[in-house]
């Protein structure tokens, strides 16, 4: 099967929306970090992304408040805004035989590093993965629409993800975004061209990427200079 290189947001408008099929599990005490870590460090593979707080005012910006990490079946979100980036967290983190698939990983991670210090290892991003199968698209959006003929919801992005109670439309957009990914990256792999090899991202922290806190990830410039490295599988 061969994929569109691009789509209109028209067509995207039109597709069924997207939802994770799984259970949704709110992490946002130290004593749930245990189990939800032992269940994703059984898998070979889960979905990854981040949500921070909206800033509406120049100047401001907030610390990354979600972490998602996704097996196909449940979707962990670690509420950072609450708990510490413990270190079981971030063993999963940084193992390279735990990989962990996203979009725009570099600036999830950035945003991750101004939190604590970590070596992050064993990332794929479908943003660099995607152009093997020809499709030019970036957004998650557009490569859910292209891949799977489903469309990603934005309606949350912009919400407070420091509330003190997720809504259900929370979670589900939370969720569904990292367990997207996932399912994202297992249809390309069934059409995969010859010879196909991802690109594993591995990231080390600098200073600058503590001192400056975390950014969205959409606004990411030059000037953050967390060492990001990419090595082939």
């Amino acid at each position: 099967m061969s994929f569109i290189a691009t789509i209109d947001n028209d067509t995207v408008a039109s597709l069924p929306a997207a939802r994770i099929s799984g259970r949704i599990v709110i992490v946002d005490s130290e004593e749930q970090v245990e189990a939800a870590c032992a269940d994703l460090a059984r898998c070979d593979i889960i979905g990854f992304d981040t949500e921070t707080r909206p800033s509406f005012k120049v100047g401001i910006s907030h610390k990354v408040s979600l972490l998602q990490l996704s097996t196909p079946d449940c979707c962990y979100l670690f509420r950072l805004c609450r708990i510490r980036l413990d270190n079981r967290i971030l063993k999963i983190l940084g193992s390279r035989r735990i990989i962990k698939v996203g979009a725009d990983v570099a600036g999830d991670i950035r945003s991750l590093h101004a939190l604590r210090q970590f070596t992050a290892d064993g990332f794929i991003d479908l943003q660099h993965e995607a152009p093997h199968w020809g499709i030019e698209e970036k957004s998650l959006r557009k490569l859910s629409a292209i891949v799977l003929n489903e469309r990603v919801s934005k309606a949350q992005r912009l919400s407070n993800w420091e509330a003190g109670t997720l809504t259900e439309q929370q979670q589900e957009y939370a969720a569904t975004d990292a367990w997207i990914c996932l399912k994202i990256f297992d249809r390309l792999l069934r059409e995969a061209p010859e010879g196909y090899k991802p690109t594993i991202i591995s990231a080390q922290p600098t200073e600058q990427s503590a001192e400056h806190g975390a950014h969205r990830k959409h606004h990411h410039t030059k000037r953050n200079k967390s060492k990001i490295a990419n090595n082939s599988l």
